[in-house]
């Protein structure tokens, strides 16, 4: 299930439907990550949030199928963390992946709605507010794991470790947030 669920996550929805769609590369364009933030960026709302949706499920499918098979949440752990560094190192791409937002928002689904909407309702806070999609990102990978001991404590532990990958990950983002270089978002089209 650990290897399958890397290999899925490998699959980079971005840099396909780009390559598609005959649109620029996302690894050498934007932002230069290939995900939906930055493909929003170089195409448009549907493109973008197609890449969304299938980024999302390649973190639901893996986890949900280890759910129904019974594993312990310790495995459901592994499992969503391969999902996501196969997201962020894509076998399939050079290991060229993206951040796991939307990946890391899917393995977390399966939890509960109830955290999803919390999650959900972070991210769009931080969004409207700052404008910075990855500060959003890093706010509300933090306030995961406390989400999640509030509402189904036995999955912290996984949680953690899926959110200090994240938080690893924008690195480069959280120095351009510190030094007021990060690019913003904007919710309006010009």
């Amino acid at each position: 299930m650990v290897v399958m669920a890397y290999l899925v996550g490998s699959i980079s929805s971005a840099i396909l439907l780009c390559k598609l769609l005959n649109l620029p590369d996302p690894r050498a364009t934007g932002s230069k990550n290939p995900g939906a933030t930055n493909v929003l960026r170089i195409s448009n709302k549907f493109v973008a949030a197609s890449v969304l949706i299938f980024d999302i499920l390649k973190g639901t499918l893996p986890v949900w199928g280890g759910y129904f098979l019974g594993l312990d949440p310790v495995y459901l752990g592994m499992i969503a963390v391969a999902a996501c560094l196969g997201h962020m190192y894509p076998i399939f791409f050079n290991f060229e992946g993206g951040k796991a937002v939307a990946t890391a928002f899917g393995v977390l689904l399966p939890i509960g709605l109830d955290l999803g909407g919390l999650l959900v309702l972070t991210w769009l806070l931080v969004a409207k507010v700052t404008r910075y999609s990855s500060l959003a990102a890093i706010v509300t990978v933090s306030m995961a794991p406390i989400y999640t001991w509030l509402l189904k404590p036995i999955y912290v532990y996984p949680v953690l470790m899926l959110s200090g990958l994240i938080i690893f990950r924008h690195r480069e983002n959280i120095i351009r947030l510190i030094q007021g270089t990060e690019s913003k978002i904007s919710f309006t089209k010009k």
